[in-house]
């Protein structure tokens, strides 16, 4: 596998930092729109008239939910705070090292808020033996995509790019 820098001719590790940042910035404002959104959501749910129906169950799962995504959201949007801090000291590298780890775990606890969330809603709805398997079911679901597909595919090239 050629290393990324090998990828894109001509170009120093300054601007491969660069790049690296733009790239992760680009991700982070579709994960930054997506995550707030849910979590105004989460917030507004309490004050919905069906919420005083739930159970202690449904409750602890939703302040789980609650949480999960609060967490997921400071996650996300910390790289910025963390590039202003460091802005115009040139330490992109390490910038673009911590932006990756917060994208991460973000991610994580938007998984950990979706499913939660999944579950409430199901358990709220149906049952709570559909509840657990469909919140099983979408979890994997997100795995796959989010973890699995990528890990089993990291070392994917551009067929394009070989002919």
């Amino acid at each position: 596998m050629p290393e990324e820098k090998d990828r894109i001719p001509n170009e120093d590790e300054k601007q491969r930092w660069d790049r690296n940042f733009a790239d992760l910035l680009q991700e982070l404002r579709v994960a930054q729109t997506g995550v707030q959104i849910f979590f105004a959501f989460l917030l507004t749910m309490p004050f919905s008239s069906g919420f005083p129906q739930t159970n202690a169950v449904q409750k602890d799962v939703y302040i789980v939910a609650l949480l999960s995504a609060a967490i997921s959201t400071a996650m996300i949007i910390s790289p910025v705070a963390f590039h202003r801090a460091l802005f115009r000291q040139g330490r992109k590298p390490e910038l673009v090292r911590y932006a990756h780890r917060m994208a991460t775990g973000g991610l994580a606890f938007l998984l950990i808020s979706m499913v939660s969330s999944i579950f409430l809603i199901v358990d709220f709805l149906l049952s709570r033996p559909m509840a657990i398997v469909l919140s099983v079911f979408s979890a994997l679901v997100f795995l796959v995509f989010w973890a699995g597909i990528p890990w089993y595919r990291h070392n994917w090239i551009d067929e394009d790019a070989e002919d």
